[in-house]
């Protein structure tokens, strides 16, 4: 186990390789440590690798980085869930840009029996913020055991975390950065609790910025943890549509709620992703739509 997350970590760190490379290889092998213990027979063992690509797993730098972060996890009681790892989000196992590491701190089932998301606009308005809260109260009533997937980020997001956690009911947060740091730090005081109730979880090797390109990474994970994804307000562009297409190419339900016709974030009413019944929504709330 100590030797996959090692080798997946540095894989992780081979210059030039990129998530497909590497999904590559760990496919052709069966796992990391395979690839790195099988390295001169690669060319062989994986069709269609170049000798550049096998001389950059020469790298100490990678395995440098590899043993710090590991080291920094079991300082910090930080889970590393590599895809051979049973406790590996199984559904998110299923999509082709997966990641080869998932770093997770917290006491929630990844492979509960149900899980959703629910993502939307960074300027939640009153209502799009009631929606979170009477949608959740439901659900719990009909499904305590659900899990509650976003983002952590301000909105629908944290609103979303915060009437789960409300609720009883478990809350991940998909970060777009390391576990060294909450972004943004407002949402530090919900994030601790969810740490019991829920966790923390970021493929980011800790020291990874909150940029801009890595939340759209992060909504990957979103999408591909979780059995349909809940869209509550959302502009023309923004990550929740992200979320949402993402979650459409992978085969995963989509559901919107509807909006305030004439505000910008309500315009997801309208949005061409699959909008489909999804079996655990099948209370008799009049908040969903067709229902009177």
């Amino acid at each position: 186990m100590k030797d996959e997350q090692l080798y997946s970590i540095a894989l992780t760190r081979i210059p030039g390789l990129g998530l497909i490379g590497i999904h590559k290889l760990v496919d052709a092998l069966g796992s990391a440590t395979a690839v790195f213990r099988n390295r001169k027979d690669l060319c062989e063992l994986v069709p269609g690798i170049s000798p550049k690509q096998i001389k950059a797993l020469d790298c100490p730098e990678a395995f440098r980085r590899a043993e710090e972060e590991l080291l920094f996890t079991e300082t910090n009681r930080i889970r590393c869930l590599t895809l051979t790892d049973e406790d590996y989000p199984s559904r998110l196992r299923e999509c082709d840009d997966a990641p080869l590491v998932l770093y997770y701190r917290g006491n929630a089932d990844l492979n509960a029996l149900k899980i959703i998301n629910i993502v939307g606009t960074r300027h939640a308005t009153a209502y799009g913020q009631d929606i979170c809260i009477r949608f959740l109260e439901e659900l719990a009533a009909m499904l305590p055991e659900v899990l509650v997937v976003s983002g952590l980020a301000y909105g629908i997001d944290i609103h979303a975390h915060r009437a789960a956690l409300a609720n009883h009911l478990n809350t991940i947060g998909v970060l777009a950065h390391g576990l060294d740091r909450i972004y943004p730090s407002a949402h530090r005081k919900t994030a601790i609790e969810m740490l019991e109730q829920g966790g923390l979880l970021t493929e980011f090797m800790s020291g990874t910025n909150p940029d801009r390109q890595n939340f759209v990474r992060r909504n990957r994970i979103v999408a591909g943890m979780s059995d349909a994804t809940i869209v509550v307000e959302s502009a023309d562009k923004g990550g929740a549509l992200i979320t949402a297409g993402v979650a459409g190419s992978y085969h995963r339900d989509c559901f919107a709620f509807p909006g305030r016709i004439k505000r910008s974030e309500a315009r997801i009413t309208f949005f061409s992703a699959r909008i489909t019944a999804f079996s655990i929504v099948c209370c008799n709330s009049r908040m969903l739509p067709g229902q009177s």
